[in-house]
């Protein structure tokens, strides 16, 4: 007897706009609870309804002014090769200061 054919997902790509706070929170890595938190803080976000959206390249450009320190928020799609050396180039500018 045959078998079935499988089928595989593929990796979801990353929204362009994340859209509520479960969204969100699951991009940053942190309970709901700490990401509005944040939104009280300054964390970029509009409010679109009953719903708040961002986008991912506004979280990260917020967490590298939070932080000081350049920011990026790996997902499947990060050329995590081109992070390391963006990382190393970082540090090695810092040294040197």
């Amino acid at each position: 007897m045959p078998k079935k054919a499988t089928t595989r997902k593929r990796a979801e790509t990353q929204p362009e706009v994340l859209k509520g706070w479960k969204q969100i929170a699951s991009f940053l890595g942190e309970p709901i609870s700490v990401v509005e938190r944040w939104a009280t803080t300054g964390m970029p976000v509009r409010r679109q309804g009953r719903f708040v959206t961002t986008t991912p390249a506004e979280l990260n450009t917020w967490m590298g002014k939070e932080s000081g320190k350049p920011v990026h928020v790996a997902t499947e799609e990060t050329d995590l090769t081109a992070e390391l050396k963006r990382g190393l180039s970082f540090v090695r500018e810092e040294k040197h200061k």
